[in-house]
């Protein structure tokens, strides 16, 4: 069991056979542009939010409000350790270093089971989007959307922070155009954000209970996870060590603020809690103002997805190819996924990530859609876990941003989120255990016995000092 806690002397070290290294060509301007473009907030509020409004009514912005606060602990550990270990592994590259290797590989195995399940859920939402212009298929258009992001992400990085900088743009603006149409025809006053009502079966309104509220910030923790994108950006910011931390913090405040204000205008805005409760976004926005409006407003969020896609390939595929330079996996599979294309991206690994998020938009994703929410917090859980062990030893001299009011943020989230992990179903607890009970016995029959040549967690020359 002390590989669970115990990191492992010199887990930090370099691959023996001197994998190619990813170069360092984005600031913190071009890394904020990549990380909000991840959490993507108007995709984020027109795919993710209307679920939320199913489940928690005129709950929903108190509880994104309060996953968002949560979210402000999590994003102080985020930025210590990333700050501490700026790998391109992100969250397993840091756990391993501080938690041991057993962790840090069941944290790897929870962010690859977000990474291919989240973009293509996302993607999925396009063909509602394009209805105005152009009738699709849900699940061709989502795998249109999947290629064309795999195609973006084999670009050069630099290239990429400016498309996705441009749709973003666009994206902010629709996400303006809601906020200020739901107060311009508000149909109830502020108190309604605490009434906890929810449309029920039978038309009338039903309560909405803590333990629904609780229940629900699994997701509402998605709503704001991408931030953590800049850690795994990391080997390509400049000067990792001051901008990791900027990024991170920077990107969780802006896309709260983009996220939350439209949420509490539309709640507002709703002309009965039936419509609320429907969560049909595109319908109210018409019903505001116009049919041009409404087409306009879901051509922004249509390409906000696909620029979530962009940054999510792009992320992802930074995650599969630390994994295969970290020597993960038999030697002819960490030789081919660890390759750099011409561009300087991880080609293979980004084909890796692309193809069969594409073939996942033809898989019914409703049960892998509550395994995202349980994988999300179980993984900051072990964050906070590694958080906690971040100032033992010659750690606690390593130059890296160190949070405030250490160590008691880590701890609270630690209880927090445990709790919130007891809340949610049991079929999706049950998926997530059966995964990581597979992965935990990979660990056992194949990593610990090669320990000396396998999971052995990277640093870049030029972040050891």
């Amino acid at each position: 069991m002390t590989d669970t806690l115990t990191p492992v002397e010199g887990a930090a070290v370099e691959a023996s056979d001197g994998p190619q290294k990813l170069k360092r060509s984005i600031g913190v301007v071009g890394g904020t542009l990549l990380t909000l473009s991840c959490v993507t907030p108007a995709s984020t509020l027109f795919v993710v939010v209307p679920d939320l409004f199913g489940s928690l009514g005129t709950a929903t912005a108190l509880t994104i409000a309060i996953g968002s606060l949560l979210c402000v602990a999590v994003a102080f550990c985020y930025s210590e350790l990333g700050t501490l270990i700026p790998s391109a592994g992100g969250e397993y590259a840091m756990v391993s270093t501080l938690a041991g290797r057993l962790a840090g590989w069941l944290v790897f195995v929870l962010s690859l089971l977000v990474v291919m399940v989240v973009p293509p859920v996302i993607a999925m939402g396009t063909a509602d989007y394009l209805a105005p212009i152009v009738h699709l298929d849900p699940a061709m258009a989502g795998a249109g959307v999947m290629l064309l992001a795999t195609l973006a992400g084999l670009l050069d990085l630099r290239a990429n922070a400016w498309i996705t900088g441009v749709f973003l743009v666009l994206e902010v603006i629709a996400a303006a155009v809601v906020a200020v149409l739901g107060f311009a025809h508000a149909e109830r006053g502020p108190a309604s954000l605490v009434s906890m009502e929810v449309a029920g079966a039978d038309g009338h309104a039903d309560a909405v209970t803590g333990l629904l509220v609780v229940s629900g910030l699994a997701i509402a923790l998605f709503v704001t996870q991408g931030f953590s994108t800049a850690v795994y950006l990391s080997e390509e910011l400049e000067n990792p060590r001051r901008n990791v931390a900027r990024t991170v913090l920077a990107t969780l405040g802006i896309s709260a603020v983009i996220i939350l204000v439209p949420v509490v205008a539309i709640t507002l805005g709703a002309s009965d809690l039936q419509e609320l409760t429907g969560g049909d976004l595109s319908a109210m926005v018409t019903a505001w103002s116009n049919s041009a409006v409404g087409t306009f407003v879901s051509l922004c969020v249509a390409l906000a997805i696909i620029n979530a896609g962009i940054v999510m390939v792009i992320q992802n595929s930074r995650v599969l190819y630390a994994s295969a330079r970290d020597k993960a996996w038999p030697r002819p599979v960490n030789d081919v996924l660890a390759r750099l294309g011409r561009f300087g991206s991880p080609w293979v690994a980004t084909l890796a990530v692309g193809v069969p998020g594409a073939a996942l938009c033809f898989v019914n994703l409703d049960t892998l859609y509550g395994v995202t929410g349980v994988s999300v917090t179980g993984m900051y859980l072990l964050v906070a876990v590694a958080a906690l062990l971040a100032r033992r030893g010659s750690h606690r001299h390593t130059r890296a941003w160190r949070m405030p009011l250490w160590p008691a943020m880590p701890v609270l989230l630690i209880v927090v989120l445990g709790y919130i992990l007891t809340q949610q179903e049991t079929a999706h607890l049950l998926w997530t255990g059966g995964i990581t009970a597979a992965a935990t016995l990979y660990w056992a029959l194949y990593l610990r016995p090669r320990r000396d040549t396998r999971w052995l967690v990277t640093l870049p020359e030029d972040a050891r000092d």
